[in-house]
């Protein structure tokens, strides 16, 4: 197992979280691209490196059509820019490493044990009603919904500020690690979770 980036080893680092073990692959080339080999079937990007999992959701345009925190979050023209995104999480795992003393990889894997939702809704009809109920999240959709948030944080944190992305998503992590309620990704989980067992 080839060190990430050159730097950081998977070698010791602890999923306490049994339901989403199978899904947060540690392994990973130095350079965590792969080209698009695990996209081609169901499934199969469950055997995807977790860090080029993050840089892949790292690469989005925003929001979309959805307020976030009050305001319209579009544009930040990081679509496609593989190399840009991993030099994003690739600082932001060094300013991680300084501030916490510990390996980026392990505060990784706990702030995605600490954002990832256990329960939602879905809408089920009978006799032309629409119905919320709660469900339970499979775990790949959980690792997804995790990783999702907190490169939304990270996106959040930087557009129209003076923080960079890097420094914005370093600090998403570190809170999201310590399940701090200041972390979006957190407030996130809370929120889902809030809605579903409202709907049970």
């Amino acid at each position: 197992m080839a060190n990430v980036f050159g730097r950081w080893s998977g070698e010791g680092v602890k999923v306490t979280d049994l339901g989403l073990a199978s899904y947060i692959v540690l392994d990973s080339k130095q350079i965590p691209h792969s080209f698009g080999r695990q996209t081609q079937k169901r499934f199969e990007k469950g055997k995807m490196s977790i860090v080029e999992r993050l840089v892949n959701k790292a690469m989005r345009s925003g929001q979309g059509k959805r307020k976030l925190s009050g305001k319209y979050v579009r544009g930040r023209g990081s679509c496609g820019k593989k190399m840009q995104a991993m030099g994003i999480v690739e600082s932001a795992f060094e300013i991680v490493e300084k501030k916490t003393k510990e390996n980026p990889l392990q505060v990784l894997v706990k702030a995605i044990e600490n954002a990832a939702p256990r329960e939602d809704i879905t809408k089920i009809k009978r006799g032309g009603i629409a119905y919320a109920v709660a469900v339970d999240v499979a775990p790949m959709t959980r690792v997804d919904e995790a990783l999702k948030n907190i490169a939304l944080a990270g996106f959040v944190g930087s557009f129209k500020k003076k923080t960079d992305a890097a420094e914005a998503l370093a600090e998403e992590l570190i809170l999201a690690s310590k399940e701090d309620p200041k972390s979006l990704s957190v407030k996130r989980r809370d929120e889902v979770e809030r809605i579903a067992k409202s709907s049970r």
